[in-house]
């Protein structure tokens, strides 16, 4: 048995459940470098009322000893859909999360209800694909010294100390730890894959939710919602990359929100 996910939750082979066995279920994926833990605001603000799932993906956390690979995360998310969501969930994908979500949605849409994408609207093909193999390349040299990746974790602990979050879900996080390396696995599972096409075959209803100070993410945003065949954007105000833990209560509030207006209704 794993830690325990909180509010009534509790971790299975990796995964973070919390809230009524028979309430909506919402599945996060977390972003490289993090953990599942990294939801641990969101499962609180919302466990009360929907089903939280949030599983470790491969190369982090509780999975810390298998590499990142593209097909078995997306069956690690099919599974925990399918064993813990009764076949079907609102998914919430940040960063590298955003974009397996968004290829799952294609492959499987009826297993998604609805999508919420955090930091995955740059689409890494023509020019971002090239960029997206550099940053994937130069990673992978630099987490191979000890050197470096003790540093990014450093930087990664400092970093949510100063999100001001309560003491507990601080020291969740940070205790859960961080890995660097899988940042730099994923790029070559990334680069050429033409997400936004991806999102253009999932029939549901999706929201692009960014971060104000998120650039990148926030110059395809526009595109990416134009492609989808139900979207919206929303902005959380002054924050960037990882909204979910600069304001975390305005990213449940999103969500939530979401759930009820585009959501609920196709139940």
């Amino acid at each position: 048995m794993d830690r325990t996910g909180g509010e009534g939750g509790w971790g299975l082979d990796g995964i973070d459940v919390a809230g009524p066995s028979d309430a909506p279920p919402i599945v996060f994926v977390h972003g490289s470098v993090f953990t599942r833990h990294m939801w641990a605001p969101q499962r609180r603000a919302l466990s009360g009322e929907f089903r939280i799932l949030a599983p470790d993906v491969p190369g982090h956390g509780a999975r810390a000893d298998e590499p990142f690979r593209f097909e078995p995360t997306l069956a690690l998310l099919n599974e925990v859909i399918e064993t813990h969501a009764d076949g079907s969930a609102l998914v919430v994908g940040l960063s590298l999360g955003g974009y397996v979500s968004t290829e799952y949605a294609r492959r499987r849409p009826e297993r998604v209800d609805g999508l919420v994408l955090t930091g995955s609207s740059a689409n890494p093909i023509d020019g971002l694909e090239l960029v997206t193999r550099a940053v994937g390349g130069v990673s992978r040299l630099a987490t191979r010294s000890d050197l470096v990746e003790r540093g990014v974790v450093r930087l990664a602990e400092r970093w949510v100390r100063e999100r001001n979050l309560p003491p507990d879900v601080e020291a969740e996080i940070i205790d859960a730890g961080f890995y660097p390396r899988p940042f730099g696995e994923a790029g070559p599972y990334l680069a050429g894959r033409d997400f936004r096409a991806a999102l253009a075959e999932y029939p549901g209803p999706s929201l692009l939710l960014n971060g104000e100070r998120d650039r990148l993410m926030r110059r395809g945003e526009r595109k990416h919602a134009a492609a989808a065949r139900d979207a919206r954007v929303e902005v959380i105000d002054g924050v960037g990359h990882v909204c979910n833990l600069h304001r975390p209560r305005a990213y449940a509030d999103a969500v939530r929100t979401f759930d009820r207006r585009a959501v609920a209704r196709n139940r």
